[in-house]
């Protein structure tokens, strides 16, 4: 393993450990029915505004022959790794078209940042999150401003005051998990054996291997992000729909329309 991949890794695993005692309250669990609307779930976005505009542009035009409620479902990952992560969240910020409902849910990324503006999470290790390209989107160029501010007390305190809090209010905001039916929708998964009311806010954003090892408990249908795969992958009753589109312009949505669904990829 690369030393690069190592620093990576260390740094996710330190958030991971520092985050559940930072918590000041549980993210909100929504609940809502779908049997007669067209749901779009949209993957991971990380950034990249491209991609989400032409995604939309294709929902938006394969909703127009289907009846009843519209709703597109977003799992979290606005920010990190892409270019274009302020823009992301204005855009997330402004009604949905199309006579569209749009319910964001947060991804560990999005709680960083959170973590970050509060003083909960080192800039270090946000950074090595893809941290860099988010603040980058913002206009701000951290290896410029640490020779004005060497001291990481000040860097921080110039950062956050040049963060727009509207943008860290929407992310604070963000509920963790949505009930739709026999659907669940969330950014990285479930314990299966654990009522959703009851479950970790860190899991819900973090977890994988537990959750992949007990898929054959699912008694719903479960779609998710946080885990780049090169297609949606289905097992069992979970499909994870995160295709990376940082690394491979393809962002995906998942359409479900009367019990049905269908595969939309830039």
């Amino acid at each position: 393993m690369s030393a690069p991949i190592r620093e990576r890794l260390r740094a996710f695993f330190q958030y991971v450990r520092r985050s559940p005692g930072k918590a000041s309250k549980r993210r909100p669990r929504l609940e809502t029915t779908v049997t007669d609307a067209a749901v779009y779930v949209i993957g991971d976005v990380h950034g990249c505004l491209h991609e989400l505009l032409t995604l939309e542009k294709m929902i938006f035009s394969d909703a127009k022959r289907l009846t009843g409620k519209k709703l597109m479902v977003m799992l979290g990952d606005y920010i990190d790794k892409g270019p274009a992560s302020a823009q992301v969240v204005e855009h997330l910020l402004t009604p949905c078209k199309d006579g569209f409902e749009r319910i964001c849910l947060t991804g560990n990324h999005d709680m960083a940042m959170v973590d970050y503006f509060d003083g909960h999470l080192a800039l270090s290790t946000w950074m090595q999150m893809g941290g860099n390209t988010t603040l980058t989107s913002y206009g701000i160029d951290v290896a410029h401003l640490k020779k004005m501010y060497p001291k990481p007390k000040h860097l921080d305190q110039y950062i956050r005051s040049n963060l727009p809090t509207r943008h860290i209010d929407f992310l604070r905001s963000l509920p963790i998990v949505v009930k739709a039916d026999d659907f669940v929708f969330v950014h990285a998964g479930v314990r299966p054996t654990i009522a959703l009311q009851n479950q970790r806010d860190e899991d819900l954003v973090f977890i994988r291997d537990d959750f992949f090892n007990d898929t054959p408990l699912l008694k719903y249908w479960v779609i998710h992000g946080h885990t780049p795969v090169e297609a949606p992958d289905r097992q069992g009753r979970r499909l994870n729909i995160d295709t990376g589109a940082y690394y491979s312009g393809k962002l995906t949505a998942l359409r479900i329309w009367k019990r049905h669904g269908t595969i939309l990829v830039t």
